[in-house]
């Protein structure tokens, strides 16, 4: 850790490249000198130690952060509710990349530079409050939406390839009443083993699309 002496009066500006586990930031001075560049873990008690240490270079006044989005999401929460503000920083300057190359500490240094310099005034998304809530469950919305589409998609090519008597039941029905019809499959034992692991592949993917075009449906009445 980069150990200095305190100006009075003295204005911070911070920069963090962003990571999984561990967060480099770096502070700088009001005409881009390096007061220090430190690494913290990407934890509440790692964000704490980070705003400490910034702050003991002086008056911290804004900080950028790469990927708010993403693995910068908690330490730009963190630093919002502890009244800084948060720039946000898309990457590093491609010039500089070059010229260094890839480095967790230039790209802190560089992120700072970009909030210093003007080039990054971006104010990330406040990932918090009913509009995150909200994106949250539309990803897992989106998610079973997909997987039931895929699950579909395999159960018609199953059904094409399927014995005589299973293919003519399920030829021609729509989506609905072909899920419909997968669910209510059941299997014998001793019969014919194709038509069996058929019927068991239909109905185990039909049962549970059948329950997730139930719950859309009901879904979109309570919406009503």
């Amino acid at each position: 850790m980069t150990v200095t002496i305190v100006e009075a009066g003295r204005t911070v500006v911070g920069g963090v490249d962003t990571h999984l586990d561990v967060h480099v930031a770096a502070a700088l001075d009001p005409i881009g000198g390096v007061l220090g560049v430190e690494s913290f873990g990407a934890t509440p008690r790692g964000y704490r130690a980070m705003l400490e240490w910034m702050s003991a270079f002086g008056t911290l006044s804004k900080v950028g952060v790469e990927g708010t989005g993403a693995y910068g999401a908690g330490l730009g929460r963190f630093l919002r509710h502890a009244g800084v503000e948060v720039v946000e920083v898309d990457r590093p300057n491609r010039q500089v990349r070059r010229a260094q190359g890839k480095s967790d500490p230039a790209d802190a240094v560089e992120a700072a530079r970009a909030v210093l310099s003007g080039r990054c005034t971006g104010t990330p998304k406040s990932k918090d409050g009913n509009v995150e809530a909200i994106r949250a469950l539309l990803v897992a919305k989106r998610s079973a939406r997909e997987g039931r589409l895929r699950a579909v998609h395999q159960m018609r090519h199953l059904s094409y390839t399927a014995p005589d008597q299973l293919r003519c039941r399920l030829k021609g029905l729509s989506t609905k009443k072909f899920i419909a019809e997968a669910a209510t499959l059941r299997p014998r034992v001793g019969g014919d083993p194709v038509v069996h692991a058929t019927k068991v592949s239909l109905a185990s993917a039909g049962t549970p699309c059948a329950c997730s075009r139930r719950r859309d449906s009901c879904h979109r009445r309570a919406a009503r």
